[in-house]
């Protein structure tokens, strides 16, 4: 029998992938509907529309009535948006509620499973990293598969969908019984979290929190279609190939950030700043260069942003778990969800400015704005240095 935690991570997994199976199908939509990249890029983005209200209610409901109740509650809504989905092929305008509930769902999952992971796992930062590694690895398989599925099988718009629903009715198996050691405890009235009163979070999570994601969805949202015409033929797959390697690296490397985080969080911050540095530059690579070194700067930008992306997560959710008690670590959970998932704005940002300025520029707008992001947390260490030095 696996483990509990394995039970809950194969939760995760599962609606992870139907949050991202979406991603490589651009290209499906485009032929069959007509859809352009800025109406595909909106549909992304709908998800947050449910995404950050059902965090923020759905993690305050699971430290007060316990984490096992909400993850069942989430996996029939995670079903019902790829059926909506799925019959988006036919009535487009379901393509948006489709992803609204997919979005609902990941809410309901993200902030009290990973807080339940937490609570299965032993020792410091195991729990972050297994949740993190799970959301990471759903995300990645979902695109990954969904756009092979749909570059191969017949009914491209329906068939992944139709994988997804069979991975959720096995989550509800293995999840259903696992066992919920969080005590409910009363919920303050008001929703101020202690985390908001610490320095270290307002300052050194807040700023770069956006770029978790900023990094990803520019991966697989703005890159693969910019060589879409120097893969003709398989360009549904390679979207989904550029979307699973962002995210699973971002997956892989999380053990290292891991071991990087054990000697400070803000290590793990720079590392993972650095890496979406070398990401974005590669962007603008891809976009001057043609050819094959094109696809292969697509794919190395892949790589460098997927691995900012999971640096910064695992370096996120360490911080959460250090600074939470547990009485408010789902909530807390849930707020770091809904900032680093504000960076779902960026690929539609690009996609808005690219048309006047240039990839190039926004690019390099992105990296300035990512290093910038590091200043508050660097000011607040020294403003500490300071009062430590002056103390003695």
């Amino acid at each position: 029998m696996l483990p509990s935690w394995a039970r809950l991570a194969f939760a995760v997994f599962a609606v992870s992938w139907g949050a991202n199976q979406f991603a490589p199908m651009q290209l499906v939509y485009r032929d069959e509907l007509g859809l352009g990249s800025g109406s595909f890029t909106a549909m992304l983005g709908s998800y947050v529309l449910g995404l950050i209200p059902a965090l923020l209610w759905f993690g305050r409901l699971a430290d007060r009535i316990g984490r096992r109740p909400v993850i069942r509650a989430m996996i029939p809504v995670s079903v019902l948006s790829s059926i909506v989905l799925l019959l988006g092929t036919d009535v487009p305008a379901l393509l948006y509620l489709g992803r609204i509930l997919a979005g609902l769902a990941s809410g309901m999952a993200f902030g009290p499973g990973t807080a339940w992971m937490k609570e299965l796992s032993g020792g410091p930062g195991v729990g972050a990293r297994r949740a993190a590694v799970s959301l990471s690895a759903g995300f990645g398989s979902g695109a990954l598969f969904a756009g092979l599925l749909a570059q191969w099988l017949p009914a491209p718009g329906r068939v992944p969908y139709l994988v997804h629903i069979a991975l959720m009715l096995v989550a509800l198996v293995l999840v259903w019984a696992v066992p919920d050691a969080h005590r409910p405890r009363a919920v303050r009235g008001s929703w101020r979290l202690s985390a908001f009163s610490s320095r270290r979070f307002r300052w050194g999570v807040v700023p770069w929190a956006p770029w978790v994601f900023g990094c990803a969805t520019v991966s697989f949202a703005t890159m693969p279609p910019i060589v879409s015409d120097r893969v003709d033929g398989v360009a549904v797959a390679f979207t989904g190939v550029v979307a699973a390697l962002t995210l699973l690296t971002g997956a892989l490397i999380q053990p290292v950030a891991r071991r990087i985080t054990r000697h400070g969080e803000e290590r793990g911050v720079r590392a993972g700043v650095g890496l979406g540095v070398l990401g974005f530059t590669c962007g603008g690579v891809a976009v001057l260069v043609d050819g094959p070194a094109a696809v292969i700067a697509v794919l190395v930008t892949a790589v460098f942003l997927g691995g900012g992306y999971g640096m910064l997560l695992v370096s996120g959710l360490v911080t959460v778990e250090n600074l939470a008690p547990p009485e408010e670590l789902a909530q807390t959970v849930a707020v770091f969800y809904c900032l680093i998932y504000l960076g779902f704005a960026v690929p539609f940002l690009i996609s808005l400015a690219a048309p006047h300025i240039g990839f190039v520029a926004c690019f390099a707008v992105a990296v300035v704005l990512l290093v910038l992001a590091l200043v508050p947390g660097r000011v607040r260490d020294d403003q500490q240095a300071a009062a430590l030095v002056s103390s003695r």
